[in-house]
């Protein structure tokens, strides 16, 4: 891949995915197509005559478990992973057509996309790629559960979890700068209790999770293992985080902490942030020493559990 951290990057070729929604369960075919400098990511409903809705925090609906978005009543749902793994690898443009409103789970992370992403290869754009430089101090509270933004070089991420048994309590964190996304968050899969699937299915949710495409946990362990990390639950909800940040609109340049929290306070601390406009500036890069760069990892390898 290109090394241009200070340009913006499409896609040199076009990538196409099909498979189910995690919670609709519905069919979809999606198509990830190279687009123009400063266009961003852009959605494209293929079933509804093309209508387009911009992955950006204004665009923000459903935020309970999984990220939508939503622009004159068309929406497009479960969008993080993806948004995850354009970001973690430096991809700043791309048209997203797909047929359907839920994205595909896949195998419940982000690597079969940066797995497709390295194949086709990515394009620098005759275009500085902005960054949102974070001035002063963000924070999102909720009982205890917690998420904030601070000043920093480079984009790390640091998310601590707590979940019953067999997970507990679990910590991570991650500088993207180093180009760590691909190898070290881009596998961690989503993960969900077998005692809380009735429930689930009830609220009409999971509908098209399996095995394949969630960890599935009970009390005496893992199911259906084994874990490509021993501490792939919190490397997940890094690998959300880093989507649901994305629609800032920029890489940021600055440390979040999170501690228990989920896709509505992510978002919540997006609104905070774009509503704030002292506490960040919009910065370009130049060539002579970049504070941060896309993500040009070797390919990525499953660890042990």
């Amino acid at each position: 891949m290109p090394d241009s951290p200070h340009l913006e990057n499409t896609i040199s070729s076009p990538v196409e995915f099909s498979g189910v929604g995690l919670h609709s369960g519905a069919p979809v075919h999606m198509r990830l197509l190279p687009a123009p400098a400063g266009c961003g990511v852009v959605f494209r409903r293929t079933d509804l005559d093309n209508f387009e809705i911009t992955a950006t925090g204004r665009n923000v609906a459903k935020v309970s478990y999984a990220t939508s978005l939503m622009r004159q009543g068309v929406l497009i749902s479960t969008t993080e992973h993806l948004l995850s793994a354009l970001l973690g690898m430096g991809i700043d443009n791309v048209i997203v057509e797909l047929d359907n409103l839920e994205l595909p789970i896949l195998d419940g992370s982000a690597l079969p996309y940066t797995l497709a992403f390295r194949r086709a290869g990515l394009k620098p754009q005759r275009r500085r790629r902005q960054y949102l430089r974070i001035l002063k101090d963000v924070e999102v509270r909720e009982g205890d559960k917690f998420i904030g933004v601070y000043p920093g070089t480079g984009y790390s991420v640091s998310y601590s979890i707590d979940f019953p048994a067999p997970i507990g309590r679990q910590a991570y964190r991650v500088d993207l700068a180093t180009g760590a996304y691909e190898r070290d968050i881009a596998p961690a899969r989503t993960f969900g209790f077998r005692e809380d699937e009735q429930k689930l299915r009830d609220m009409g949710l999971i509908r098209g999770a399996t095995e394949e495409s969630v960890i599935v946990l009970s009390r005496d362990g893992v199911q259906n293992g084994p874990l490509r990390f021993h501490d792939e639950f919190a490397r997940h909800k890094v690998l959300d985080l880093i989507g649901d940040l994305a629609l800032a609109g920029h890489h940021i340049l600055g440390h979040v902490i999170a501690e228990r929290a989920g896709h509505a306070m992510h978002t919540a601390l997006v609104s905070r942030l774009l509503r704030d406009r002292s506490a960040w500036e919009l910065v370009t890069v130049g060539a002579e020493r970049p504070r941060t760069k896309a993500v040009h990892a070797p390919a990525a390898t499953l660890a042990p559990a």
